[in-house]
């Protein structure tokens, strides 16, 4: 009797499809240097769609489909976001994309949360950092991350959705530097 309930406490307490999702979204975005994908960005009902590349930590180059050329690029220190007729520069740090770019603190706060499972489809992590809330979605079939919600730092609702991703890709020596205002 004994040894049936040894067996039955391994099994129980070392279920790997129970363990195994959070584990597996851990360890595909440890092994990722860099993203290459296509987004869809819903600001307060208002939708924007292009092309980014994300190399961690923190830096991404995104190409908008605006009339307006919209470019938004961090060098991991700086944001610039850039229109035909305007020029913004923050300190990354005072933007959600400061945590959301910084795989390390992902790793840490994903092995620190426990996982929400949307529709047997998606992995959803939560965490509040510096007042902000937020989210961060994986696909549940191939462990990748999907998308993202926050608070952006004029307070509108940004949800973020990624698709067609690469990952791992040689990107332009110089794509993440910063763009001069006109």
């Amino acid at each position: 009797m004994k040894k049936y309930l040894f067996f039955l406490f391994i099994l129980l307490y070392t279920n790997p499809v129970a363990a195994s999702i959070k584990e597996n979204i851990i360890q595909n975005l440890e092994n990722i240097k860099n993203l290459s994908f296509n987004f869809e960005q819903n600001i307060n009902g208002k939708i924007e769609n292009g092309n980014c590349q994300l190399e961690y930590p923190k830096k991404i180059f995104c190409n908008y489909n605006l009339k307006n050329k919209k470019k938004l690029v961090s060098n991991g220190r700086s944001l610039v976001i850039k229109t035909t007729n305007s020029f913004y520069i923050y300190p990354i740090e005072k933007t959600p994309l400061n945590l959301i770019l910084d795989k390390e603190f992902l790793l840490d706060k994903i092995k620190n949360l426990s996982e929400i499972d949307i529709d047997n489809k998606y992995i959803n992590f939560i965490f509040f950092e510096n007042e902000n809330e937020i989210n961060i979605f994986f696909d549940k079939k191939n462990f990748n991350l999907i998308g993202w919600q926050t608070t952006d730092i004029y307070q509108n609702l940004s949800i973020t959705y990624l698709n067609s991703i690469k990952k791992n890709q040689k990107f332009k020596k110089n794509l993440f530097r910063l763009p001069t205002q006109n």
